[in-house]
Parts: structure tokens; sequence; C-alpha cells
């Protein structure tokens, strides 16, 4: 959308540059880059120099971006736009004379312009078509308002209307739209708007990972104690029958390392083993 004005900028010195060339010496006005003086030269399309425009109703030279401007009671030079002096003409049947002022028109002399009241072919000032300035400036005044409000602009070399860069008139038209506002609100507030909408995203995109985290952490978590539960009951199921392994040592010997086959023994509780039956001597058989 920025490159637009100056689409438009380029667009109208293309088109409204032109020559001005005095209907009875058949030069054409020169402006000097160096003191602001004005020549009559031959007319030379390729000078930059010789092309003039209407900016309003001010004429500016291509060549020192300045404007004719009037000084003194009858001397004309270029200055800078806007700058004192009369930078506005009014312009009527090939005649240029200060916007407002009765002091004459532009005319050609022999040393090179000037103001003078009287007319004639000397005050008067064509293109290298032969077409009067003010002409120039009657399409210039169409022209301006034509290229802000269509999507089309005026080709004088071909004579008919066509496209500018081949873009679409839609797009076209919403780009001059855009122009013609030059209010950049509805820019800044969208963006402002989606923005925020991120702000809103991401936010919710960490409160959700964070639950989730969460989550995780506490189904691990219970699978763990599940685990050690499950291992904890499996332990005390195996404790009663490790207790009464007769393989486990330490075990007391419920018979004694003496004893002998057939014999039946008594433990008491003093821990004192003593045999049922004691064994007869043959001697008291």
């Amino acid at each position: 959308l920025r490159g637009w004005p100056h689409l438009c900028a380029g667009f109208f010195a293309d088109t409204e540059a032109f020559l001005m060339k005095n209907a009875e010496v058949k030069l054409c006005l020169q402006a000097s880059p160096m003191n602001g003086n004005l020549l009559l030269e031959d007319c030379n399309p390729e000078s930059d120099f010789q092309d003039w425009s209407w900016q309003g109703d001010s004429l500016m030279n291509h060549g020192t971006q300045s404007c004719l401007s009037v000084v003194g009671a009858d001397r004309v030079q270029t200055s800078l736009c806007g700058s004192a002096g009369y930078t506005s003409w009014d312009c009527l049947n090939s005649l240029l004379s200060p916007l407002g002022s009765s002091q004459g028109y532009l005319v050609a002399n022999r040393k090179g312009v000037a103001l003078d009241n009287m007319g004639g072919l000397k005050a008067q000032w064509q293109d290298v078509a032969d077409r009067s300035v003010c002409e120039e400036k009657a399409e210039q005044d169409r022209y301006l308002p034509a290229a802000l409000a269509s999507t089309r602009v005026y080709d004088h070399t071909a004579g008919n209307a066509t496209l500018v860069l081949g873009i679409d008139r839609e797009e076209l038209e919403e780009l001059l739209w855009f122009f013609r506002r030059e209010d950049p609100s509805t820019w800044n507030y969208s963006v402002l708007a989606l923005s925020f909408t991120a702000m809103i995203l991401g936010l919710l995109l960490l409160a959700i990972n964070i639950v989730r985290n969460r989550k995780r952490k506490i189904h691990m978590y219970r699978e763990v104690e599940t685990v050690q539960q499950a291992e904890l009951e499996a332990k005390q199921a195996l404790m009663p029958v490790q207790e009464y392994s007769p393989a486990e040592p330490g075990e007391q010997e419920l018979v004694p390392q003496d004893q002998r086959p057939g014999e039946v023994v008594v433990q008491w509780k003093d821990g004192t083993i003593t045999s049922l039956y004691t064994e007869r001597s043959e001697h008291a058989i």
C-alpha cells in the first residue's frame, strides 16, 4: 500500500511533463541549474531542464525541481517551490500571467523571458505538438481526480485505457480505497486484536500442557505405589513358609546326635532330654 502513492507520482511525472515552446521564436524554455535563470534554447525532449509540469497552479521544472517565479517588477526565474514570489500562474488561451496580479504576461525577448503587458505570439506558450500549455493544465486537473477514483489510466501513446501493471480491478480498487482513506487505525486495531488472540491461545496451550504433565505424574506415582504394594504383599505371604521351613538353619534338632535307632527320648521344659525307656543291661536281665 505504501508504494501506491509513488506509483501515482511516477505516472504523473511521465504523462504530464511537457516542453514550453514560444509560439513566435519556436524555442523552448529551459531552466539553468546554476543560478535559476531562464533561457530559450532549441527544443530537446531529452533534456530534463526543458521539462515542465503543472503542480496545482505552479509550473515546476523537472531538472532543477524548482518553480517558475517572478522576481521584482518583470524579472522571471526559477526558485524553490513555495518561496517568496509569484509561483502561481493563471493560464488562458496559451497566455501565462501571475495569478492575482496585473504585471502582464510571460513573453519571450532577446534576453530570455520576462513579464510584459503586450500579448501576441511572443506571449503564447505551447508544447512540441503545438498544444496550449493551458490544455496541459486542464488535463492535469482531470487526471488527478480520475487516478484517485478509477482503476484505469489513460495512455496517450496508445489512445486507449489500460490497467496499471496488470493488477486486477478489484485489487486496484482496494488499493485506491486504502490510499484515499489514509487511516491506519483499522490496520493497527487488527494487529492489536491478532496479538491479543495469539497471547490467549498461548496461555491456553500452556495451561493444557501443565494439566497433562500433572496428570501423567500422578498416574506414574500411582503405578509405582501399586507395584510396591504388590511386592510387599508377596513378601508377607512368603514369610510364614520361610519361618517353618525345615531347611532353615538354626532349627533345633529334635533328635540328638547320639540317639540310637529305636530309642524314644523326651525333651523336658527345662531343655533336658532323657530316654523314655532305659536300656537294661544283660546282667540285669
